[in-house]
């Protein structure tokens, strides 16, 4: 039986797909542990549904994922409007050094991903597809870039860099709250702890504003006319011969509007509204990326992967402890910042947070990394990463 979905009977389903991810996780305490994402675990049991229907040939779904670019498109241009340079500027000194060592990381994921996969003597776009995308990317730019990777030849790159972005959820947290507690101890022994530290600067200072039906009138238009305003410059993008993902365009342009002098004052930016619009967009986007996912295509990659995965693991480990901790200071607040670090560099912001809340409840309060950790994981480095990813795909 063949069951053909038009885009709105699709979109209906990812939705009911998120009903589903919810319920389950609010029942399951383990996935709310390990931050994972309700479109995840929603889409994984659909995934499975689906499986069982190629494996035994009772059904397959044909579904119209139109709707999916205009999802994905509105929450990348989203983050733009995040991308001020006076709230980078704000952050201070700490957080321009962990966006530096972040972006380092970036390139090191992406590097050693490809390097492995020429040993192994495979795609080196899988070790892309395991890198960065999906460690400091996380599940959302994984869903973004596996296009441009399909466009390149690597046919099953939704399902390599989503499950790739699963496991860095689970690793970020496994390995965050150990290695975070390890620096702790030693930033004690060192002596460099200062409980009376106070950071006075609010990450939604800048971003927040009272929400109101005007508001989101005035966010959407706006939103609307920067997406358009991105598809222009993604067209001349493609121009260069290089090739670049949807979501650059959208980003550049809301960047563009958001850093103009005085723009504010011509039209309103509603920053709260086009943040809850963005991550409405992102959720519906990423269920549907999660529909897509067609296990069947990488069970002969099962090996390679994990060698590539847990080789990322390894990577951040020793970046941080090496590199990251001495470069943030050496200190408490920098033990709880790279606790975050770990967290985001291997999955999420969320479990970057959820591993300095456990630390912070052991030892004392944190509050420069609470700031920083969020502003460079969930803002800028997402605009660095895309980036970075782009330029490895054009030279591999």
């Amino acid at each position: 039986m063949k069951l053909e979905l038009t885009m709105f009977n699709t979109t209906a389903i990812a939705i009911l797909i998120l009903f589903l991810g919810s319920y389950v996780k609010s029942k399951i305490e383990i996935l709310r542990k390990f931050c994972i994402p309700v479109p995840v675990v929603g889409g994984l049991i659909f995934t499975i549904f689906t499986l069982i229907g190629y494996t035994t040939n009772i059904f397959s779904i044909k579904f119209d994922f139109t709707l999916s670019d205009f999802f994905m498109l509105a929450f990348y241009t989203s983050i733009g409007f995040t991308a001020s340079i006076s709230l980078l500027k704000k952050g201070g000194i700490k957080t321009i050094k962990l966006l530096i060592v972040s972006s380092i990381l970036v390139v090191l994921q992406n590097g050693i991903g490809v390097i492995i996969c020429k040993i192994l003597g495979i795609n080196p776009l899988i070790g892309i597809a395991t890198g960065s995308i999906p460690m400091t990317g996380g599940h959302g730019t994984s869903a973004v870039f596996a296009v441009p990777l399909e466009n390149l030849g690597l046919s099953a790159a939704n399902t390599i860099t989503l499950a790739a972005a699963t496991f860095g959820l689970v690793a970020g947290s496994l390995t965050g709250g150990p290695l975070g507690r390890y620096l702790v101890e030693k930033s004690i022994k060192n002596n460099k702890v200062n409980h009376n530290q106070k950071v006075n600067t609010n990450i939604n200072e800048e971003t927040e504003n009272k929400l109101s039906a005007k508001g989101f009138e005035q966010a959407i238009f706006l939103l609307l006319l920067a997406m358009a305003l991105g598809t222009i410059i993604s067209m001349l993008l493609g121009k260069t011969g290089l090739t670049f993902p949807a979501s650059v365009g959208g980003m550049l342009a809301s960047a563009f509007i958001v850093n103009i002098k005085n723009f504010d004052r011509l039209y309103p930016i509603k920053y709260s509204e086009i943040h809850i619009f963005g991550e409405i967009s992102l959720a519906i986007f990423l269920s549907m990326s999660m529909m897509k996912l067609k296990l069947w295509q990488i069970i002969d990659l099962a090996g390679p992967m994990l060698i590539l995965l847990f080789a990322q693991v390894i990577l951040i480990i020793i970046f941080i402890i090496f590199i990251a901790f001495p470069v943030m200071g050496k200190d408490y607040e920098a033990a709880v910042t790279c606790s975050g670090f770990c967290g985001y560099g291997l999955g999420a912001v969320p479990t970057g947070v959820a591993n300095m809340d456990t630390l912070t409840e052991k030892y004392y309060p944190a509050p420069e990394s609470f700031f920083i950790v969020p502003l460079v994981g969930s803002l800028f480095i997402n605009i660095v990463n895309t980036f970075i990813i782009t330029f490895f795909m054009n030279v591999v």
